[in-house]
């Protein structure tokens, strides 16, 4: 059989991602500190879009409020889906999303300066032990053997490095080491430097003068029975009664396992709601939050230059096109996020309105799904605008993604939210007398009193989400 190449014409439909719905699924998916870091960028590189002040004098000498977050009454609504043809009529073009209008769910909230810029930098604890370690001092070979030790100390205040391998790298012996390791660990905080949790509590005590020999020896040899409370092994071990390895455990419990954490340089990461949910005159309001959002609009002497202006020709007038088309697509598609956004927390609203008004006990079974079939759109669409946004609510700050949760059936009534069932065993276990805490076989029967029939695995899978340690763990004696 021979081999032939050959042409042939085939007619075929296929869905493609134009640049310009790209740009809108990926501003839809962005947190709102990300959405202004990206709108930022464009603006240093797209010499046709500028932001807009408050108020600013337009061409013919008034001032107006900014164009760039206002729509006019007879303008269609954006969708992500169209495109930009090359032949578009700029003139009218430019000026239908430019004129003045009425604001989209504009905030009247001035923007307040960041709480980060009133603090002053936290010292780190490596630079907390160097400087304690010169000021004693020390020549050029202990201070290369300190800076070697501090720099192999963790956020938590422990030596994660071997002294032999430290005496290796600074070229000297382990016993110059062990003295700097030594020395060290008179510094503040107490504990610190230590290459185990007993090692650092031993330090700690003698630091504030503890003498007591059953703390020194739970301390030394039972460390794994006082984390699983297991003071019937420590009172058998030190022929003593188990009164005293509680008062010896209340003095335990007063050290700190983690004695570096107090010098961590970490910052606080604070969450700025994407979106407010108020109620007024017992109804609730939506609001966006568009604080530090720069509002945006076409570059007024570029808008002039390309009306109808023939000395603009060729290449120039392509850049310029190109850089026009882009800014307005940004422009649109920051509108349609916004819209998308707000017609979403509406929907939520709407499935959640007993958890807005009661609280988290309120909370329904809700799924993607049901969203999207409400406003219209797809599941994919509304997991993306519920991804890293935050609604601040009357109940608190929460994160969208948290009003979708799983159904739990009942025996009589309708299903109850997973996450309602957690906050009942929450409260169930914070009702519970410290001193006989409820196991989980005991918390699943409390809840089928409720109506709320689960398994006792079920129950140790939701108090482990909470964080919450075993009953064997949480007894007080």
């Amino acid at each position: 059989m021979a081999l032939e190449l050959r042409q042939q014409l085939k007619l075929a439909q296929q869905l493609i991602m134009t640049p310009q719905l790209q740009m809108a699924i990926k501003l839809l998916q962005l947190s709102k500190l990300e959405l202004v870091d990206v709108i930022q960028l464009e603006m240093e590189k797209n010499p046709a879009l500028e932001e807009m002040q408050e108020f600013e004098p337009d061409e013919a000498g008034e001032n107006k409020q900014d164009a760039s977050t206002d729509q006019s009454t007879d303008a269609q609504d954006v969708k992500i889906e169209e495109n930009i043809k090359d032949d578009v009529d700029w003139s009218n073009y430019i000026d239908e999303y430019n004129s003045p209008g009425r604001t989209y769910h504009e905030t009247e909230r001035k923007e307040a300066p960041a709480y980060e810029t009133f603090i002053s930098e936290k010292k780190s604890l490596k630079d907390h032990l160097l400087w304690q370690f010169l000021m004693t001092l020390p020549g050029e070979q202990d201070e290369l053997v300190a800076s070697q030790i501090i720099g192999n100390t963790d956020k938590d205040g422990y030596l994660q490095a071997e002294p032999e391998d430290i005496a290796q790298q600074c070229g000297t012996t382990k016993e110059k080491v062990d003295e700097v390791i030594a020395l060290i660990q008179t510094f503040d905080p107490p504990g610190i430097c230590a290459k185990d949790l007993s090692e650092s509590l031993i330090i700690q005590a003698t630091h504030i003068g503890i003498t007591d020999q059953n703390v020194i020896h739970i301390i030394k040899h039972h460390i794994k029975n006082l984390e699983n409370k297991n003071y019937k092994a420590i009172a058998k071990d030190l022929k003593i009664n188990i009164n005293k390895v509680v008062a010896a455990v209340n003095v335990i419990t007063m050290l700190d396992p983690r004695p570096g954490r107090q010098y961590s340089d970490e910052e606080p990461h604070y969450i700025t709601p994407d979106i407010y949910v108020y109620e007024y005159e017992g109804e609730f309001v939506i609001q966006l939050n568009d604080d530090g959002m720069p509002k945006l609009r076409i570059n007024p002497y570029y808008r002039k230059a390309m009306r109808g202006n023939e000395k603009i020709k060729g290449e120039t007038r392509e850049y310029l096109q190109d850089k026009m088309r882009s800014a307005q697509w940004l422009i649109r598609s920051i509108h349609q996020r916004q819209k998308t956004i707000y017609m979403v927390m509406e929907s939520i609203l709407k499935f959640q309105y007993e958890f807005f008004k009661k609280g988290i006990a309120y909370l329904k079974p809700m799924v993607l799904r049901d969203v999207a079939a409400d406003i219209n759109m797809h599941e994919s669409t509304v997991s993306r605008v519920t991804t890293n946004k935050y609604a601040y609510t009357p109940q608190g700050i929460f994160e969208l993604k948290y009003f979708f949760n799983s159904s739990i059936k009942r025996v009589h009534g309708d299903a109850i939210a997973s996450t309602s069932v957690q906050d009942k065993i929450k409260k169930i276990i914070e009702s519970e007398d410290s001193r006989k805490p409820y196991s989980d076989e005991k918390i699943a029967q409390l809840l089928k009193e409720v109506n709320i029939n689960i398994a006792r695995r079920t129950v140790a899978k939701y108090r482990e989400m909470l964080g919450v340690l075993s009953s064997s763990k949480r007894k007080q004696f």
